[in-house]
């Protein structure tokens, strides 16, 4: 397989993130002000209850996991839902499919450059000063190399769910509504604006049996728990790999069909 391609389209999505400079700054605002506000309101509810620890979680595990799922998500999301849409109204998805790679592969390279820059931007950045806080709560063992595997797993996991949606826009030819309630599916189920040990039991057990909770919620769960037996490591990393080759067999099953329906308006 020739990798230069590949590694072409990486390259170009780096340049390109660097230059908005403007948008990059933006993302770091406006994370600081949600992570204030996610301090004052945990704050809140521990305050309101008689014990330190609350469903296994102390307030600095709370916030911890919370501040890392908020960079990971900035470092994760993609916005190929939005950029598929486009493409399909405008016509110009037509060359990219006629390009000499396949399409899904095409677009995740294309979005590599940025993934990698916003690691270093968004959330290398927040784990270093989140580590130094906590004067070093998180310990680095062998759990951060199942963490990098465990964020690569769910990266793609994210990537294909988003592939999925971007694909029904061919019928729709709009995607604004679908996407928007992805978004918030994926962020509340995946455990990155709550973490999913405060789910009630039922919810929590269900959420569980779904890919979304193998986007953040394993990563960081795999990170934070130090004290997580080797099994459970594997069986968390198991799933994942479960749920990745799903969504790449649902996704581009889905992509072949929706292709023999394709209506282009314009160019």
């Amino acid at each position: 397989m020739n990798t230069r391609k590949y590694l072409t389209l990486t390259r170009a999505g780096m340049i390109e993130a660097l230059q908005f400079k403007g948008a990059i700054f933006s993302i770091i605002i406006g994370n600081l002000v949600y992570l204030i506000m996610i301090y004052f309101l945990w704050k809140a509810i521990f305050a309101s209850v008689d014990t330190t620890t609350v469903n296994g979680m102390t307030f600095e595990d709370t916030m911890i996991y919370l501040v890392l799922a908020s960079a990971l998500f900035y470092f994760m999301e993609m916005y190929l839902v939005w950029e598929m849409g486009r493409d399909i109204q405008s016509g110009k998805i037509i060359l990219d499919i006629i390009k000499p790679m396949k399409y899904p592969i095409f677009k995740f390279f294309q979005l590599s450059g940025n993934f990698i820059m916003f690691f270093f931007i968004t959330f290398l950045p927040t784990f270093i000063v989140v580590y130094i806080v906590t004067y070093g709560a998180i310990h680095l063992d062998y759990n951060i190399l199942f963490f990098l595997v465990s964020v690569l797993l769910g990266l793609l996991i994210n990537y294909f769910i988003d592939f999925f949606i971007g694909t029904i826009c061919l019928y729709t030819e709009s995607i604004w509504g679908i996407n928007i309630m992805k978004e918030v599916i994926v962020l509340l189920l995946s455990g990155a604006t709550i973490p999913i040990v405060f789910f009630p039991e039922p919810l929590k057990t269900v959420v569980y049996y779904l890919p979304f909770q193998a986007i953040y919620n394993s990563p960081l769960r795999l990170l934070i728990d130090y004290s997580m037996p080797f099994s459970e490591r594997i069986e968390i990393l198991g799933i994942q790999l479960f749920w990745l080759i799903i969504m790449i067999l649902v996704s581009g099953s889905f992509w072949k069909i929706s292709l023999k329906r394709i209506t282009i308006n314009g160019g």
